[in-house]
């Protein structure tokens, strides 16, 4: 009964912000910093998975965000879109609630592939020697795409309002802002039952000791191929929802920038604590505004402020607790025990 009256609460919110947004009380730059912050959750989230639970040092997130956010938009343009390609779009308009969520779909599976490609040599490299891989990873998509003309280069790639368009025709409604909403419920619903699952322990045991996690049963390859592949897959979803908020996509908005932002929000959040993930997330991206004004100034405060967290609270803000273990009564409402 608990979690259903959560279950109820959460979609009674959702219903609010919606309805909300569309009769005007939220103006467009609003939802707009809440979507980035839905967008930034699933980043900060799926990393953590990586780099908090199981230990890693990845430093590529932007690489299979930038995967999934082409992926994603090139569907959606060859299905709802004039295009060069194949010139009249597939698919009528009517179908674009329903085709949108596969897009979506194809680009966390296209990233979740890019991150087994960079999980099969991460079994035998740790720390510093998987960090340049994954940064590697990062620079050969997005030198593999800025060499690729079809889908635009170093231009950029656009086309994907055509698909926002086509479901606000079928119902007039912030479609993109409910999409967020539930990508990001979703993410962290998948990510928390994950790591509380019997499968999903061997990811701290990986993360404690990877020789005594062997020797204790845990297959730790296994392990670390589906943490990659979760990982990056949710980085694809996060991606794919990023380009069609915009409307527009170009390779160097992912890259290392990118993921240096993710891994920011990891470290502020608190290493392990899915809890630290999402409230940094938040944070950061409020942050990002404020200091908007300050342009590239803005990129001297944050670092600054980091500095200083790293110095008197290392571990981040929820160092690898969760709100559950601060406020107890809150575990009853998403145990899956």
């Amino acid at each position: 009964m608990q979690k259903h009256s959560f279950t109820i609460a959460m979609i009674a919110s959702m219903a609010v912000l919606t309805a909300l947004a569309q009769f005007g009380f939220i103006n467009q730059y609003i939802q707009s910093v809440i979507m980035l912050m839905g967008v930034n959750i699933i980043l900060s989230a799926s990393l953590n998975l990586v780099n908090g639970y199981m230990g890693e040092f990845s430093c590529g997130h932007g690489g299979f965000m930038c995967v999934g956010a082409y992926a994603s938009s090139v569907m959606t343009v060859l299905l709802f879109s004039k295009n060069q390609i194949l010139g009249a779009p597939l698919l009528p308009e009517s179908m674009a609630l329903f085709a949108f969520p596969l897009a979506l779909a194809v680009g966390a599976a296209v990233a979740s592939v890019a991150g087994l490609i960079v999980a099969v040599p991460s079994f035998k490299t740790r720390g510093d020697y998987l960090a340049i891989i994954t940064l590697a990873a990062n620079y050969m998509v997005i030198s593999a795409i800025d060499n690729l003309e079809i889908i635009g280069g170093p231009r950029g790639f656009m086309g994907m309002n055509a698909t926002v368009n086509a479901m606000n025709s079928v119902v007039n409604i912030p479609w993109m802002l409910i999409w967020v909403i539930l990508g990001t419920i979703f993410s962290v619903w998948i990510l928390r039952r994950f790591v509380s699952s019997t499968l999903g322990k061997g990811v701290p045991a990986i993360c404690q000791d990877e020789i005594a996690a062997e020797i204790m049963s845990v297959d730790t390859n296994r392990m670390k191929l589906i943490a990659f592949m979760l990982s990056s897959g949710l980085a694809g979803l996060a991606g794919g929802l990023f380009a069609h908020i915009l409307g527009y996509v170009n390779p160097h908005s992912f890259d290392i920038m990118k993921s240096t932002e993710v891994m920011v929000m990891v470290y502020l959040g608190g290493m392990g604590s899915l809890s630290g993930a999402t409230l940094s997330a938040v944070l950061f991206t409020l942050l990002l505004e404020v200091l908007r004004p300050l342009e590239i100034w803005k990129w001297v405060v944050i670092p600054l402020l980091l500095i200083l967290l790293m110095q008197f609270r290392p571990e981040g803000l929820m160092g690898n607790k969760e709100l559950s273990d601060l406020f107890p009564k809150l575990r009853k409402y998403y145990s899956f025990k």
